[in-house]
């Protein structure tokens, strides 16, 4: 193991807390999952499986494949995110004079009462001032945003038996994806909620439910409710050298319908 190899380990059992062994996953009284065992699956196994390999040694890590990579990028076809308002379009460091994200509310996936508070959100912005974001307050950004929470931090993917982590290496957040199980009983909301995934061909389907109303679904400071509902399907694409994020987001107490957004990420190797 190399000296990075360590340090990584050593972040993960310092930010996991435990390291539980055994084929069916724990439980608290009320049902709900607390963990599995965390040990990594090798490339090797993965392979072994026919399963979707996204890093095929501990240096592999995802950036954002565009220099707005904190919007999501709209689907072929269909009711898509929040996106800029074509009056003031977003531009991210190091793509000119940078601006802060201000969201088109002509979106008709918005209900009317989300409007007050993303169009106080847009007046600070075009005031000069900083907008909020929970993350200042070292606040998880919570599902869907967790997929784009940073342009310039790496994503690792760690994927296991019984469960996948999903890692973004710059605040750190992590998110636990336990496999092939259902979700728990008597669920209570939290910050990414609950996500259970199970694998489809050369896919990773993650279906993630359980969780509070204090983030957002985007960089735009878009509200969501504990209804919130997303199904992710992450997928190699391009040989490999980008992996696709496919969303689906369902909210009947904020959006006025279903919507699809995608997120990419190149491979980097830090090796």
């Amino acid at each position: 193991m190399t000296q990075r190899d360590r340090i990584k380990t050593a972040l993960f059992v310092s930010c996991f807390g435990f390291v539980v062994s055994g084929a069916a996953p724990v439980t608290d009284s009320f049902g709900n999952i607390l963990g599995y065992d965390t040990s990594a699956a090798t490339a090797a196994e993965i392979n072994a499986a026919g399963l979707p390999n996204f890093a095929s040694d501990p240096t592999v890590g995802w950036f954002p494949d565009r220099p707005t990579g904190d919007d999501w990028i709209p689907p072929p076809s269909g009711p898509g995110p929040v996106m800029p308002d074509p009056a003031h379009p977003y531009v991210p460091n190091g793509a000119g004079q940078p601006t802060d994200h201000v969201a088109d509310l002509s979106n008709p996936i918005l209900q009317p009462w989300l409007l007050p508070s993303m169009k106080k959100a847009n007046d600070e912005v075009l005031a000069g001032k900083v907008p909020f974001q929970p993350r200042e307050r070292c606040w998880p950004g919570g599902v869907p945003e967790f997929d784009v929470l940073h342009r310039a931090a790496p994503l690792y993917v760690v994927q296991g038996a019984r469960e996948v982590l999903l890692i973004q290496r710059g605040d750190p957040w992590i998110r636990y994806i336990y496999l092939n199980v259902p979700h728990s009983r008597n669920l209570k909301p939290s910050w990414h909620g609950e996500s259970v995934g199970h694998y489809e061909g050369d896919e990773l389907v993650v279906d993630t439910i359980g969780m509070n109303d204090k983030t957002f679904v985007d960089n735009y400071r878009t509200p969501h409710t504990e209804k919130l509902h997303v199904v992710e399907h992450w997928k190699l694409v391009e040989g490999g050298r980008t992996l696709q994020v496919a969303v689906t987001v369902d909210d009947p107490g904020a959006f006025t319908t279903q919507w699809k957004a995608i997120q990419r990420f190149r491979r980097f190797d830090e090796g």
